[in-house]
């Protein structure tokens, strides 16, 4: 047993040796604040703008998520009380309505109401214009956001990049003679900026692809909202599309008309059809 336990002893007198004699590195954990400026100038210029891109999209998110909220863009109750309203053709309590309760749906019902007097095809499409209108609104700041998530990556590249062609300048200058750990050191410099770069835009990533779809699920109900408000002048364009036609000649369908009955045109002699 002590024979198993000399060469033990001896390995821990020898590796104590080394460390005394700085031969061996103590293993000291470096601090969050040297691993950052570890990079040297470069690096840290590269690390300002990856925070000036985290505390712009810090701000996108939060106020995308106070924009957003259920609330200010399909108030409660909104349609049904605009679709009562128009079914008795109170259109200016509709209109007091919409402005009692400002909000995405309110301005789209709006722009229907104002497109009343041109036929129900006009509101349709006036309506379905001001939904794209305020969809490219609402994605314009998440855009910004998306753009951030993809710029980050190419920034920490470039901090990386820039990192490891002052590594490889090192060791070209001292022709040679800088070791594996001098370039192992430099390369870990650089990669420093990569990883500010994916931290930045992880989260970035993520938050702009939910908040893309909390948009297109609010200009769904918006949508839904919006037909519902506004199918009473849609009815009443239909009913009146059939009175119309009603009282028009034949039902109001186009009725073919013989060559012979056409004003200008001379009845044919019956020698001239076959007729005797």
């Amino acid at each position: 047993m002590i024979g198993n336990k000399l060469p033990d002893l001896a390995n821990n007198m020898l590796w104590a040796q080394m460390l005394s004699q700085g031969e061996v590195p103590a293993g000291k954990p470096e601090s969050i604040w040297s691993i950052v400026t570890s990079g040297g100038i470069p690096g840290l210029m590269i690390l300002f703008v990856l925070l000036s891109f985290s505390i712009a999209a810090v701000y996108l998110v939060v106020d995308q998520s106070l924009a957003l909220r259920c609330q200010d863009v399909v108030p409660d109750k909104l349609s049904e009380e605009v679709a009562a309203a128009l079914q008795s053709s109170r259109v200016a309590e509709a209109e007091t309505l919409l402005r009692q309760k400002p909000s995405v749906l309110a301005g789209i019902i709006a722009v229907g109401l104002n497109h009343r007097e041109y036929g129900w095809p006009e509101v349709e499409k006036s309506v379905e214009d001001a939904l794209v209108d305020q969809s490219s609104r609402m994605l314009r700041r998440i855009d910004y956001l998306a753009m951030i998530a993809n710029l980050a990556p190419m920034v920490g590249l470039l901090g990386t990049v820039t990192g490891m062609i002052f590594a490889f300048r090192q060791v070209a200058a001292t022709r040679g003679v800088a070791g594996a750990g001098d370039l192992a050191e430099g390369i870990y410099q650089a990669l420093v900026t990569t990883v500010g770069g994916l931290l930045v835009a992880i989260p970035a990533l993520a938050a702009s692809g939910v908040l893309r779809n909390r948009v297109d699920a609010l200009l769904s109900d918006v949508t839904m909202h919006a037909d519902r408000a506004l199918a009473p002048l849609r009815r009443r364009a239909a009913a009146t599309s059939r009175l119309v036609s009603a009282s028009t000649p034949g039902g109001g369908r186009i009725v073919a008309v013989p060559p012979a009955q056409m004003p200008g045109r001379k009845a044919p002699r019956p020698e001239q059809d076959g007729t005797r």
